[in-house]
């Protein structure tokens, strides 16, 4: 599952690479259409060279966040399975029920009144 999860990661920070890199040779286009002298069409081009190192750096940094948080899937998986936590939670006692079975069961009162009758306020 995380070899998917990575693989379609990388697969998106290649894409975003390419269009980053397609924009920059657009702009470069633009920029020398408008330069007047050679410097300014040098430097419109130096300018796409930065935009494109600068998009391959951030699909390489993107990848290696992927293949770590692929390793730390794994490494986490790995640890839950060694150290084996019961997944059983403890049993509690039902309480009794006292009434005749026709919707009226409450729990009983504890400790126990006279004839199984709850106590009566004075009002």
């Amino acid at each position: 599952m995380q070899s998917a999860k990575q693989k379609l990661s990388d697969l998106a920070s290649t894409a975003k690479k390419k269009m980053v890199i397609c924009r920059a040779k657009a702009e470069e286009k633009a920029e020398k259409a408008r330069a007047r002298t050679k410097e300014e069409k040098e430097i419109a081009h130096e300018r796409r060279k930065a935009k494109e190192a600068e998009a391959k750096m951030d699909m390489h940094v993107a990848k290696e966040a992927h293949a770590e948080e692929k390793l730390m899937a794994k490494q986490s998986h790995y640890h839950v399975s060694q150290s084996h936590v019961p997944h059983h939670t403890p049993v509690t006692t039902p309480q009794p029920v006292v009434g005749h079975g026709y919707g009226h069961n409450h729990p009983a009162a504890y400790p126990p009144t006279a004839m199984g009758h709850h106590h009566q306020h004075p009002y």
